[in-house]
Formats: structure tokens, C-alpha cells, sequence
């Protein structure tokens, strides 16, 4: 793809926007960035593109930018419906994401992986998978690092293993991943989609592009991703861990099998997996799928299978202080993450919820405390939404507080030997924090004084 000299408008400064601005510069294309924030907020990231040629449109998004470019990059924060991106797109005027763009820079094949939850997690063992087989792998995406940044250095022989968000999945038009994988659909970003069924829609653009030559792995025990198959022309093949398949990956006498036929191999025991929970042992399986459809030896996948710790923020387990457990799964951003969360620790909790609100119901959220939950440590925009949900379904041991600070020495003076505070807001961050990562950076600061205090 030849940029240089196309009038390219990126619209939105934030992760991607920043390296795409970078690269877009690199690439010879006369550049115009647009934010809504001022540029006293954007300080940080204006001082990563200091020295690059550029206009800047700061504290609005003005329709009149429509006029200017070839075409537009936006980034997923931004959503589609602005007059501004609608203009665009009245002119005929492609408007893009950055995954997009990453994709018809990059010459190596994409390995994407989507769905409501697990998606980090997955994204993280399958780019072990392929490291374990030798191969030069990128991973990149919603997982952190942006497409973007590899675009130019991922080369024919290597693979990308690309979280992807139904926010990006909006501004595709040609991608086309090798191997894709949808894990799971609950309802989530209403507030964005709409509908649930126009969310359902986003995630499926996933395999929009794809033909017979590629690949498309759906969750067989997910009525609503499983019924996606036929709609694709990809070759599809399923995961399970609750029943026995014909091809694809799934547990049978205990073991992890991938394969189809008679070419079928016990990879692991499913209690050799490190990662906690039934929804990590649904990972696994998405993850030793992926890497089959794309050639990788049983070997590597089960050594990366056995090999994987988990990822940061998602029940990561940050320390134990007088017997008290704390775990750090800032990254339930949603209420069935946040179920899955509980469900994988056994000791009595005490849940440290509430976040920004994305116009998700708490009703089975709160349905799933079960006898495990003894008390609930509520923050945040949903503080009160979530209490009231508690209330009606006859919880009522609920504190609310302002900060997670306050939170964790809250659920720390009720804490007794055996306990597990777990961090597991079923919200987005965006109220108090800037990401999810922040939020449980906040929270394992805490823990950290807990544990000086402890000493003192």
C-alpha cells in the first residue's frame, strides 16, 4: 500500500493513534490528528510525536476536517457515529482502523482472536504456542501493543497474534486473518452497540473477509458463537470442554485432545494447566486450536499449554498478608468475566466491584455470589446500581467507598485467615482510570502498603 503523500486524518490520539501517526510520517503522508481532548491532556502523547510534520485539530471534532483527507484512521475510543466520521463517509471517504491500516501494511499472516471474555488471556497463550514452535511471533492488539507497531517489520515467514475488540473490528473493510477465533458473546458495550444482536454483528466481522483457505474457531459450547459457523466460508472447527468432537480441540478422559480423525493427540492433562478456572481451560482449548489450524506441532502446543502462568490483571494473584489472599482481575471489565472470576477461586470472598457504566445488568452477576461471596466493597458510577441489584436478591453485606485504596483497607479490616479479596469490578475503568491496567495497578499498590504495615 503507497501512502506517501495521501492527506491521511487520524482521528483520536490515543494508544494506536500515536504509533499510527508515526508511521503514517515514516511513510511519507502528509498528516492532519484530530482529538476531542485539548492539548493540555494530550501532553504526553503530543511529546511522542515531537519532530513529526503534522496539523493538529484539538477539543472537537469538527465537520469540516471531512473536506481535507483521502481517507480517515480512527481510533476505536472514537465511536462511528460523530458527524464527523459521518460526513466522511457521505463523501465517499474511507474511514478506518488501525487494525485496517496494520493489515494492508503487514505482509505476515494474522492469527485474531475476539469474543466477550478471555480474549487477552487466549491472545497471550496462543503467541506462546507459536513461540514454542520457533516461529518469530508478534503479539499485538487490544492485548497493549498495537498492530501498527509491527506492521512494517512483520515479515511473510512470522505470525501476528492480534487481539481484536469489537470497537476495532467496526472500521475493517479488507481484513482477513488466516485464523480467527470467536470465543464467547455476552452482552456488553450496550452503551456503544446499541443492541446486543448489533454487538453480536461486530464480533462476526471478524470472519467477514475469509474463504476456504482459512480458518474460523467458534466455541461449541456458546449457542451464540457456535451458531455463527454457518455463516462463514471459512473452514470452521470448534472447541469444547464439555463434549467430545469429531475435529478441533476438547477434553476426553480428563485430557486436552487436538486434532480430527484418527489424527487426534492427548496434549495435556487439563489439571496441568496452570491458569485457574474452567473459562481458562475454554482458553487453553481456543488457543491449542488455533495454533493446530496454523501447522504448529503437538509438542509446542503442549508445552506452552504447561508453561503458561496467565497474564497481568487477570487473577493475577498479587500476595498473601495474615492468610488473606489477594487476587487482581482489574481485567472484568464486564459481569461474565466477573462470574468466571469468582467461580475459579474457592475460598470465601470478599469482591471488590463497581466501574464505569457500559448499560450491563448485575442480575446474574450477583445471582453467582452464591455462598461464596460474604461481602461486597462497591466504587465507582455503578456503585449504587450494583447495590440496589444486591439488595433485591436479599444481599445485603454491602460497603461502599470512594477510592480502591479505601476499598482494599476496607475489605482488609473484614478479612479473616482464608479470605480472598478479590478486585473483579464486572465494570469498565473509564470513570476513575484511564485503562483497566491502571485500576489494578492501583489495587496491588495497596496490597503493597498493606504488606508495609504489616512490618512496621
Amino acid at each position: 500500500m503507497d501512502i506517501k503523500g495521501q492527506k491521511i486524518l487520524v482521528i483520536g490520539l490515543a494508544v494506536s493513534g500515536i504509533p499510527t501517526v508515526q508511521v503514517l510520517s515514516e511513510m511519507g503522508a502528509r498528516i492532519m490528528v484530530n482529538d476531542r481532548k485539548k492539548a493540555q491532556d494530550l501532553e504526553e502523547g503530543l511529546k511522542q510525536l515531537s519532530g513529526i510534520q503534522a496539523d493538529y485539530v484539538l477539543g472537537e471534532h469538527p465537520v469540516r476536517l471531512a473536506e481535507w483527507p483521502d481517507f480517515a484512521v480512527i481510533s476505536p475510543g472514537v465511536p462511528p457515529g460523530i458527524p464527523l466520521v459521518q460526513e466522511l463517509m457521505k463523501k465517499g471517504k474511507e474511514v478506518i482502523s488501525e487494525v485496517e491500516l496494520s493489515f494492508r501494511l503487514m505482509e505476515a499472516p494474522v492469527v485474531a482472536i475476539t469474543g466477550t471474555n478471555g480474549k487477552t488471556t487466549t491472545t497471550a497463550l496462543t503467541g506462546q504456542v507459536f513461540k514454542e514452535s520457533g516461529r518469530n511471533t508478534y503479539v499485538v492488539g487490544n492485548i497493549g501493543k498495537p498492530i501498527i507497531s509491527v506492521a512494517s517489520s512483520a515479515l511473510e515467514n512470522d505470525v501476528v497474534v492480534a487481539e481484536i475488540s469489537s470497537f476495532q473490528l467496526e472500521g475493517i473493510a479488507m481484513f482477513r486473518p488466516k485464523s480467527a477465533a470467536i470465543l464467547n458473546i455476552t452482552p456488553d458495550h450496550l452503551d456503544r452497540h446499541g443492541t446486543f444482536q448489533n454487538y453480536v454483528d461486530a464480533k462476526a466481522r471478524i470472519f467477514e473477509n475469509q474463504d476456504q483457505g482459512d480458518f474460523l474457531v467458534l466455541n461449541a459450547d456458546d449457542e451464540v458463537t457456535a451458531g455463527l459457523g454457518h455463516k462463514s466460508r471459512a473452514r470452521v472447527v470448534h472447541f469444547s470442554r464439555r463434549k467430545v468432537l469429531e475435529a478441533g480441540s476438547f477434553v476426553q478422559d480428563g485430557y486436552i485432545v487436538v486434532g480430527e480423525g484418527n489424527a487426534k493427540e492427548k496434549i495435556c492433562l487439563a489439571s496441568e494447566l496452570r491458569i485457574p478456572g474452567t473459562h481458562n481451560l475454554e482458553n487453553a482449548l481456543a488457543a491449542a486450536a488455533l495454533g493446530w489450524t496454523m501447522g504448529v506441532p503437538f509438542e509446542s502446543i503442549e508445552k506452552a499449554l504447561k508453561s503458561f502462568e496467565g497474564v497481568e490483571h487477570r487473577l493475577e494473584r498479587v500476595d498473601v498478608v495474615n492468610g488473606v489472599s489477594y487476587i487482581n482481575d482489574s481485567k472484568g471489565t464486564n459481569p461474565d468475566a466477573s462470574i468466571k472470576a469468582i467461580q475459579a477461586v474457592e475460598k470465601p470472598i470478599i469482591l471488590i466491584a463497581g466501574g464505569y457504566d457500559k448499560g450491563s445488568s448485575y442480575e446474574e452477576f450477583v445471582k453467582n455470589f452464591d455462598d461464596k461471596v460474604k461481602a461486597v466493597v462497591l466504587l465507582g458510577e455503578t456503585a449504587e446500581k450494583i447495590k440496589k441489584t444486591c439488595q433485591n436478591n436479599g444481599f445485603n453485606n454491602i460497603y461502599i467507598v470512594d477510592s480502591v485504596e479505601e476499598a482494599v483497607n476496607c475489605a482488609s479490616g473484614m478479612a479473616v485467615s482464608g479470605d480472598t479479596v478479590l478486585l473483579s469490578p464486572a465494570c469498565a475503568s473509564w470513570d476513575m482510570f484511564r485503562n483497566f491496567e491502571e485500576r489494578g495497578e492501583a489495587f496491588k499498590k495497596a496490597v503493597q502498603s498493606l504488606r508495609r504495615i504489616q512490618h512496621e
